[in-house]
Parts: structure tokens; sequence; C-alpha cells
């Protein structure tokens, strides 16, 4: 941005940590009769990835703000419709392209009317897109949907991953463009019906222009943020540094100052209106939580370096496969990487900042524990060993 306007107010590092763990539910009393819909209403966005080591990471969302709500329960929050009457019933929330693959509250349908304009007028494509495929996949979802692309015909034309089949293209293609919505995962598979029938009429609809989306989803991820840095609020719904620039003044954001973050920052006025109080939580989170899942912000509000090595050899992995960093007292204050046997929790890798996170360590593995239904938690390393005894002690207690 070429001209920004003076900052409203300056903030410390530690309140603009704290309202960034307000604004994303780890401070203070959780709405708990809203329930898992209200935690999505209020991420705006929540990722979805395939790695599942407790659970997918959409629960693990849900379980790190609300407790050990009930797995199966967290899957209907987000997909099964109330019902109303309609049938089949309309979804809470759909599946498109936001900060990744997220789920997203179905009240925000319009408001990605810019992405399903892009992807339309996209030009090229990873994959061909055999002709007739798409208008055979519309006409089948009319007629028998929802479907999975197994169900429409199949998902592959080999066993590589990458090697999708005709059919696959086209529902793809046809979920970006917007006439294709997917409702729910079954079996991991996404299921595939006409934005007609899942999206209520008074959503479904491409009217909003260019700016007013843009708008509103800054003004979302400001929200959902607390306070954060234009890279922050770009990364939040995966907006272009310059989509955020030409509506920012517009966007009910107001622009502040943060001491040490050596960048503008804007901040939700609300967030602003009352200093962040309560109790924090203590758990275990997903890699691709929100509060986290974006590696320099996690580094300039806890000091804290994040990074998934599911991807990283073996050989060079540090903190583990599915490392989940550690939150207690509004700090990150180490990480468990976490695998199950039977109905043992077992902590492959444990990284602790000190023998002060010894306690919240151990609550935090005996909860999640609990939540997934293991009755023993079992630790194999320590990165430093002199704490593996204390660990395994406090567990004991907890346990007993």
């Amino acid at each position: 941005m070429t001209t920004l306007p003076r900052p409203t107010t300056t903030l410390t590092a530690d309140d603009a940590r704290r309202i960034a763990l307000r604004a994303q539910g780890f401070l203070g009393a959780p709405d708990r009769r809203a329930g898992v819909r209200g935690v999505l209403r209020h991420l705006g966005a929540v990722q979805l990835d395939t790695i599942s080591v407790l659970a997918r990471s959409h629960e693990l969302v849900a379980y790190a703000r609300l407790g050990a709500v009930g797995r199966k329960a967290v899957e209907a929050a987000y997909w099964k419709g109330a019902s109303t009457g309609v049938s089949p019933a309309r979804p809470h929330a759909f599946e498109y392209w936001s900060h990744a693959a997220c789920i997203l509250p179905i009240e925000e349908w319009p408001h990605f009317a810019f992405r399903r304009r892009a992807y339309r007028d996209r030009p090229h494509w990873n994959h061909e897109l055999p002709e007739g495929a798409y208008d055979q996949v519309i006409k089948q979802l009319r007629a028998e949907g929802p479907l999975t692309s197994t169900e429409l015909g199949g998902a592959k034309k080999t066993n590589e991953w990458w090697d999708w089949s005709g059919t696959k293209v086209a529902v793809e293609r046809a979920l970006m463009y917007g006439e294709v919505v997917c409702v729910e995962r079954r079996g991991w598979k996404r299921v595939y019906d006409l934005a007609e029938r899942a999206v209520p009429e008074a959503l479904l609809h491409d009217e909003l222009d260019d700016g007013e989306c843009l708008r509103r989803l800054v003004r979302l991820a400001g929200e959902s943020l607390g306070v954060g840095t234009r890279a922050d609020i770009a990364d939040y719904h995966r907006l272009k540094g310059e989509q955020v620039d030409a509506v920012i003044a517009d966007s009910g954001l107001v622009p502040v100052e943060v001491e040490g973050w050596g960048k503008p920052a804007w901040a939700d006025p609300a967030a602003l209106a009352t200093a962040p109080r309560g109790r924090h939580r203590t758990t275990l989170l997903s890699p691709f939580d929100s509060l986290i899942w974006e590696r320099a912000r996690t580094e300039r509000i806890f000091g804290f370096t994040h990074r998934l090595e599911a991807y990283v050899p073996r050989p060079k992995r540090v903190y583990g496969y599915f490392a989940m960093p550690v939150l207690a007292g509004g700090r990150l204050i180490g990480r468990v990487d976490p695998a199950r046997e039977g109905r043992t929790l077992v902590a492959k890798q444990v990284t602790l900042d000190g023998p002060k996170a010894v306690p919240a360590v151990a609550q935090a593995l005996v909860e999640a524990a609990t939540w997934v239904n293991c009755t023993d938690v079992r630790v194999e390393r320590v990165g430093t060993p002199a704490l593996r005894e204390p660990l395994t002690r406090e567990l004991a207690r907890i346990l007993a």
C-alpha cells in the first residue's frame, strides 16, 4: 500500500496475542450453546486435510475449542441440515477453496462469487475435460444425486492419485464453477450435489461484485484473527495482497500499530472495545488450525516455529510426522507427535519448553486420549531426556 492511514491505537505484543487468542476461541468461555456450528461461524473457515492421526483436522479444530464433543456430533454439526421440511435437508456448510479446501458457513456462499467467476474465466487447467463429460455429470446428479465421484463413474483412470478420470475432472470443474456443491464427506470422499438443491434459494446467486465479496472476506478475516497484518488478512482466505489493498479501507477494520511487529496492522474494532480476559484453553492443536496455520504469523505472535513434517523424509524430521503444538496459558509450550495403538495414545515424540510445561502437556495428552476413547497414555521419546520421568509421573497421577 502506498498511503497508509494513521494507527488509531498502539497495542503491545501481549495485547495482540491475547486479542488473537480470544478471536480464535481460546481465551474466555466458549459459547457452548452454539457448539460446533458456532465455532465454524466464528472462524469463518475450517481447513480440511486427509491426514488422520488422533482425528481429522476439522474434528480437532472443534475439539480444541469445545473439549470432548463427540466426533460423530462434530461431523453432523458441519454437514447435516436441520429438519425444516426441505427434502433433503439443506446443509449448514459447504466445502470450497478458501485458505485451502475448507468447510465454510453456508451463509457465505454469495461472498465466494468472485472466486467462482475467476475459475470460470480460467484459461488453463491441469486436467483435460473430455467432451460431454461435464453435461453428463450434471445430468446424473440431477437424476440421482447426491453422489461421490465413484458413484458418478469413477475418480481415477489408474491407481496414481493425480490421474483423474474424465468424470472426476468434470465434477471438480463443476464444483469450482459453483454449479455443484460438496455437501459432506463420506469415507473421506466428497459427496456432490447440485447447488440448486443444496444452497438455500436466497443465497444461491452470484450477484455480488468482486469488491463486495472481497470487503466481506477481508472483514471476516479481520474478525477471525482479531488483529493482523495485511499478509495475515490476505492469507486467511488466500486473497491477493492487492485485493486486500483495494477494499480494506472500507472493510470496517481499523489501522493499529503493534509493538515489535514492524508492519502495519489492522484490527476488528469489536476486539479493541473490551480487554481480552478469561480462562485460557489447554489443548493439542492440529497443525492446520487457523490459530497457527500461517507460519510467519505464528512466529511473530508466539515466538514459535511451526512446520508440518508429514511430507518431510523421515530421517530429516525434527519433531515428528504430525507434531501437534501444545497451547497452555496463552502460549505454545511444546509439541507432541501422537499415534494410537488400540486403547493407548502414544506420544511418539514430545518436545517441551522446560519443566514448567510438564503439567499442561500431561493434561492435554490425557484429555485428548479420553476424547478418542483411549484409556492409557504412553510416552516414547522426550526431546529433553531429563523431563521424561516428570512427564510420565504426572500422566500417572492424572490417570490414576
